[in-house]
This record gives structure tokens, C-alpha cells and sequence, in this order.
């Protein structure tokens, strides 16, 4: 059954390579490309969130910037309305020192009268029977009250000036405070509103900041985002690459080789240039017909659990990755139409493109039951290994 395990492995290369791995390329494709679709789409969508916040962090600075300015001119107005204040302040004590001057003024005007008031208040707590009874108290009343109706008119004369004075003085009054009033209130006012456009100010400042940091990390994940596209891009080309090198490869079907007499075996690498692929024992030799009548088309090797698995000869890796159910391959280019399958791999480091020198490591064997097969082609024919690693 081991023996027609490469033989099977070289059969589906080159028969069943059509509709099932057409198949299932295809679906890897399409994952591919969804991919791929997803990313682009992710990445304009971060792009234009990036824009966005951006536009947003500038109209945040932008209404900062309004309210700072209108903060200062508040602030400007304030330092006026406390200077109109400190105005105010010393009008309204001018004005109170001037009343009490007004007001000692008028109190100096008015004290013969007051004088004469008292005098008159006197005579009039007199009783009656005492002025007629004392000699010459009916005269001295009548006397003083001539006085006093000949003086009155006299004093409120000279007196109302500084009444009419005093009036205005306390309207000035009034009105000093009043307006002083009105200062310390709009001060108020203005302040008030300043500390709010400074709130406001602060708010906008903090907000743009915030913007501003998510805009800078949308940016960002757009960049991370384009270059994953970019990435799914060249892996698509890459894997369209290797699977058409491939494919080109492991067809039986290849150039018509030129026509050679009956029994010539092909032409051969020069010797001393290939080696067995792992050291272990052979199992199955080149063209031994399996159980199942399965003819095998190269050797394979029982070898030690996750044994290295190094390459044949030097070349180019041309494929290297699972194949259905058969392990990891890998397809080696050796150039003028030579090239080596290996099969049964676990794993292998091997990239498309990599060049490799003979016995470089290209992967490991399975843990268990392992069994590596290697496959020497010229132009798609079969050539026996064992005579060329004899040679070498």
C-alpha cells in the first residue's frame, strides 16, 4: 500500500489536477479576493473616519480659537467696567462729601432762625396771665414777633439756595448710587460670562485634542489596513504564480520529446549532483509494481520520525505547500527540464521562488509512520534515482 502511496500522489498530480484543484483554487481565489475586498473597503472607511475627525479637530480649534478671542474681549470690558466702577465709587463719595458739606452749610444758615424759634417757643410755653401781669412783656412779644415776621422771609431767602443745592445734592446721590450699582452688577455680569467662554474655551480645546489623537489613529489604521491589501495583492499574484508554475510542472502531459531509439535511456544530470532526500530505508524502488498494480514512478524512504527532509539538488522552488491528502510537496526546478517532486512532508520552510543548494533543509518528516518519496522528471518522464545517486 506504502508503495502506492507516491505513485498515487504522481497520478492526481497529473490527472486529478483538473476539476478538484480547479475547484478548490477557485474557492481559494474568491477567499482571496474577499478578502482583499474587505480590506479595501475597511481601509477607505478608516480613511475617510481620518478625514473626518480631522475636519472635526479643525472646527473644535476653530471654535476654540472664537471663544478665546471673545474671552479676551470680555475680559477687556471687564477691566473697563471695574475702572467705570472705580469712577463711580469716587463720584458717589464725592457726592456724599459734598452733601455733609451742603448740609453743615445749610445748618449754619439756619440757626438764627432756629434761634429765634426757640426764643418764640419759649415765650409761647409762657402762660398767659404772666405776660399781662410782668411790665413790658406784651411789648417785648409783640416786639419779637415783629422781629421774627420781618427776619423769617430774610433766612428762607438766604436759605434757599443752599436748600435747593442740598436737593440736587441728594439726587446726585441717588443717581451715584444707582449707576454705581448698575457697574458692580454688569462687572458681574461680564465676568460671569468671561468664566463661561474660558469653560468653553477649555471644552472645545479638549475636545479638538480628542479628535485630533482619533483622527491620528484612523490614519494609522488606514495605512495598516492599505498595506494588508497590498500584502493580499502580491500573495495573490504569488500563489497565481505558484500554482500556474506548478501546474505547468506536475502535468504528465509536456513537450513532445524528441524521438529516441528503442531502450536509450534518457540523458542525465551530471553525476555527483543529487542525493537522497532523507536518510532512511528504502521501501520502494523506481517502476516496483504495488499490490494494488500501481507502478511507482521514483523511490520511497522510511525514515525516523520528523526526520529533516533536505533538497535532492540544486534548483529553484517552484511549489511548496499541502496537497489535498497527500502531506506537504515540494517542487523543485533543476533547470533544461529537470525537476524533483517530494512528497510526504509534515512541514516544509520552502517558499516559491527560494533557490536552494543541494542538501539545504526544505522541511520535515511526519511524527508518525513517515515515509518521504522523491520523483526525478525530465520533461515529464520519470527517471530512475537510484542509478543517478549510484553515479554520484
Amino acid at each position: 500500500m506504502r508503495m502506492g502511496r507516491g505513485l498515487a500522489v504522481a497520478a492526481l498530480l497529473a490527472v486529478a489536477g483538473g476539476v478538484t484543484a480547479q475547484t478548490n483554487d477557485t474557492a481559494e481565489v474568491a477567499s482571496e479576493q474577499a478578502r482583499l475586498v474587505a480590506a479595501k473597503r475597511d481601509a477607505a472607511i478608516a480613511a475617510r473616519r481620518a478625514a473626518e475627525l480631522a475636519a472635526a479637530a479643525t472646527q473644535e480649534r476653530n471654535a476654540a480659537d472664537k471663544a478665546r478671542r471673545e474671552e479676551q474681549a470680555l475680559a477687556a470690558r471687564v477691566t473697563a467696567a471695574e475702572a467705570n466702577l472705580a469712577t463711580a465709587s469716587a463720584r458717589v463719595t464725592l457726592v456724599e462729601r459734598l452733601l455733609s458739606d451742603q448740609r453743615a452749610k445749610l445748618g449754619r444758615a439756619q440757626a438764627p432762625v432756629a434761634r429765634l424759634l426757640a426764643a418764640l417757643e419759649s415765650l409761647a410755653r409762657r402762660p398767659t396771665i404772666v405776660a399781662v401781669a410782668q411790665p413790658g412783656s406784651v411789648d417785648d412779644l409783640v416786639h419779637v414777633r415783629a422781629l421774627l415776621g420781618s427776619a423769617l422771609p430774610v433766612v428762607r431767602q438766604r436759605t434757599e439756595a443752599i436748600r435747593i443745592e442740598l436737593a440736587e445734592t441728594r439726587r446726585l446721590q441717588a443717581s451715584a448710587t444707582l449707576a454705581a450699582k448698575a457697574l458692580a452688577d454688569g462687572r458681574a455680569r461680564l465676568e460671569s460670562d468671561r468664566i463661561a467662554l474660558a469653560t468653553l474655551e477649555a471644552r472645545h480645546r479638549q475636545r479638538s485634542q480628542s479628535l485630533g489623537r482619533g483622527a491620528l489613529s484612523e490614519s494609522d489604521r488606514a495605512l495598516a489596513l492599505g498595506e494588508r491589501a497590498r500584502d493580499l495583492v502580491d500573495g495573490m499574484v504569488a500563489t497565481t504564480n505558484a500554482k500556474a508554475t506548478a501546474a505547468s510542472l506536475i502535468a504528465l502531459a509536456g513537450p513532445i520529446p524528441r524521438p529516441i531509439a528503442p531502450g536509450t535511456p534518457p540523458p542525465a544530470p551530471p553525476s555527483g549532483v543529487y542525493r537522497t532526500p532523507v536518510a532512511g530505508k528504502l521501501v520502494t524502488g523506481f517502476e516496483e509494481v504495488s499490490d494494488s498494480g500501481v507502478r511507482s514512478r521514483g523511490l520511497t524512504f522510511a525514515t525516523a520520525p520528523r526526520a529533516r527532509v533536505v533538497a535532492p539538488a540544486a534548483g529553484t522552488v517552484r511549489y511548496a505547500r499541502r496537497f489535498r491528502d497527500y502531506g506537504t510537496i515540494v517542487i523543485i526546478d533543476h533547470a533544461d527540464g529537470w525537476t524533483t517532486l517530494v512528497t510526504g512532508l509534515a512541514s516544509t520552510i520552502a517558499k516559491p521562488g527560494n533557490r536552494v543548494t543541494m542538501g539545504t533543509t526544505i522541511g520535515t518528516a511526519p511524527s508518525e509512520d513517515p515515509h518521504i518519496t522523491v520523483e526525478l522528471r525530465r520533461r515529464g518522464r520519470s527517471v530512475d534515482v537510484a542509478a543517478l545517486i549510484g553515479s554520484g
